[in-house]
Parts: C-alpha cells; sequence; structure tokens
C-alpha cells in the first residue's frame, strides 16, 4: 500500500512540473550611461502592465540608474499571443566614473563623490545580473554617439559568450545626428531595430522582435 500511495505521489509531482506555469523570463536592459535604458524600461511599462508605474527616473544626468530594478510579468501581446517576462533595468555599464563628471551639473562635491561610488556599484551589480540572472539581453546604444567602444565591445562579447539572446536597439532616431547604420556597422552579427524610446517611434518592431527573441 506504501509503495502505490509513493507511486500516485511520485506521478502528481510530475505532473504539477510538466503543467506548471512556465517562470517568466529575465530580460535585462543594458548598455553604455544615458543611452535610453530607463526612458525604454518605462514606456515598456506604461504599455503592457496595468497600473502603468515607472521603472524607475528618467533623467540627462549620467547614472541616474545605480541599482537595477525590476519590473515583473510585463505581458506583450502580438500576433494574439502573448509574451510574458520580467524586465531588468540595470546600471549604465563604463570603464570608470568619475565623480568629476557630476560636477558639471551642479552637484556639491560630496553629492558627487557618493553619487560615483554607488554607480561604481551599480556597474558591478549589472555585471553580475549578466553573469547570473538574466535570459536575454536588450542592448541599448544612443545611435547619435560612436557605438565602437571599449565597453561596448566587451559587453557584446560577454553576452555572445554566455550565449543568450541578444537584440540591439538604435535608440535616439528623434536626434539629427543619428545614425543606425553607424551600429549596425560595429555590430553586424546582430540585428539592430532603431527606436525613439523618448518619442515612441518605432515601438511596435520593437515589441515584435522582443516576442521574436524572447518569447
Amino acid at each position: 500500500m506504501g509503495l502505490l500511495t509513493n507511486l500516485k505521489s511520485s506521478i502528481a509531482r510530475a505532473a504539477s512540473t510538466l503543467f506548471a506555469e512556465e517562470e517568466s523570463k529575465r530580460i535585462g536592459i543594458y548598455g553604455p550611461p544615458n543611452a535610453g535604458k530607463t526612458t525604454l524600461a518605462n514606456r515598456i511599462a506604461r504599455d503592457w502592465t496595468e497600473h502603468g508605474d515607472a521603472v524607475g527616473p528618467e533623467s540627462h544626468v549620467p547614472h541616474e540608474t545605480r541599482r537595477a530594478r525590476r519590473k515583473e510579468n510585463v505581458e506583450i501581446e502580438r500576433d494574439g499571443s502573448t509574451v510574458t517576462i520580467d524586465i531588468v533595468d540595470t546600471p549604465g555599464v563604463t570603464t570608470k566614473v568619475d565623480y568629476t563628471e557630476f560636477l558639471e551639473h551642479d552637484m556639491e562635491k560630496d553629492d558627487a563623490v557618493r553619487r560615483s561610488r554607488e554607480a561604481t556599484e551599480g556597474v558591478a551589480e549589472a555585471m553580475h545580473w549578466l553573469r547570473e540572472d538574466v535570459d536575454g539581453v536588450i542592448y541599448v546604444l544612443d545611435s547619435s554617439t560612436d557605438p565602437f567602444t571599449q565597453v561596448n565591445t566587451m559587453l557584446i562579447g560577454i553576452i555572445e559568450s554566455q550565449d543568450l539572446p541578444v537584440l540591439i536597439l538604435a535608440n535616439k532616431i528623434d536626434k539629427e545626428d543619428s545614425s543606425v547604420q553607424r551600429i549596425r556597422n560595429a555590430f553586424p552579427q546582430h540585428e539592430t531595430i532603431p527606436l525613439s524610446a523618448l518619442e515612441g517611434d518605432n515601438m511596435d518592431e520593437v515589441y515584435d522582435k522582443i516576442a521574436e527573441y524572447f518569447g
């Protein structure tokens, strides 16, 4: 009798595992500082979550995001199907954080030093998420700046070595000096999608690609 009970229990556990709802995939939003990562995260949250709460504050000051922020169970509907993801807005990654760059934004020295320390810790946290805790990457670049930098090359290389799906977004196409082709030339091995997260330009294609890459 005990054997039969154990067998039934094992079958029940196996069935529960087999038909359990699949966990949301964690998609990290990565890129250098001021590329528009938080602006994108906020737009996704506004478009696809019930309350549309912002993921984090947006600012022209570098390193406004100094801790990773996560928005869970974002359901994106495309072509009659739903893709559920958790978006993780990560701090901008750079090789060096200098407190003097914050002084240019009318900060007191003590605030600038504190902010640079927090930003440095945020870079380390972003790298930890990349190596341990994300299932895919949305890589955001400012299309009005040169994408061929040490940081971008390093991060794309790490993403590739982790065998993570990556979608490259050429943001800020609303700027006059934007060049999407410059980003495509820098990373020809990956598809690049143009957008303006601020203005909402080309977001339909972005959502189609998110569903395709991560759904």
